[in-house]
């Protein structure tokens, strides 16, 4: 068995400390997650704790508590496309469709398609390999 210090991962129940930190960058321009990292940065100028202490004195549970739940129930969906398909997620969704149809190509639109159908198998990941979170 292996413990936090020597893996990095918390045994069940234990408590973690964690230093909350606004990352805004850099990234390189090729890289694969520059999207998802530029959502984190997009969020680093917001205090999260102001909401969290709210609810937590609200309900009356410690505010770790709360954080705990926020974490887990995010990272038990998996991604925040699947937790979240919001404005951005169908932008994003809707790009490829609109590039191919602007293009007004089969080549474009089997190029379209590849890109969605890849789009929509990273959301499922979640949902077809639960154990990968």
């Amino acid at each position: 068995m292996h413990d936090a210090a020597s893996t990095g991962v918390p045994e069940a129940g234990q408590n973690v400390l964690v230093e909350l930190v606004a990352y805004t960058g850099p990234w390189a321009d090729d890289d694969p997650d520059q999207n998802f990292k530029a959502d984190i940065a997009t969020y680093a100028h917001v205090d999260p704790l102001s909401t969290i202490t709210n609810l937590a004195n609200a309900i009356d549970v410690p505010v770790g508590a709360v954080v705990h739940y926020v974490l887990a129930k995010w990272a038990s969906e998996g991604s925040s496309g699947l937790l979240e398909l919001g404005p951005r997620m169908a932008r994003r969704l809707q790009q490829p469709v609109a590039a191919a149809e602007e293009l007004d190509t089969d080549v474009a639109r089997l190029e379209a398609y590849h890109e969605l159908r890849q789009l929509i198998e990273w959301l499922n990941i979640p949902l077809d390999q639960p154990d990968v979170y």
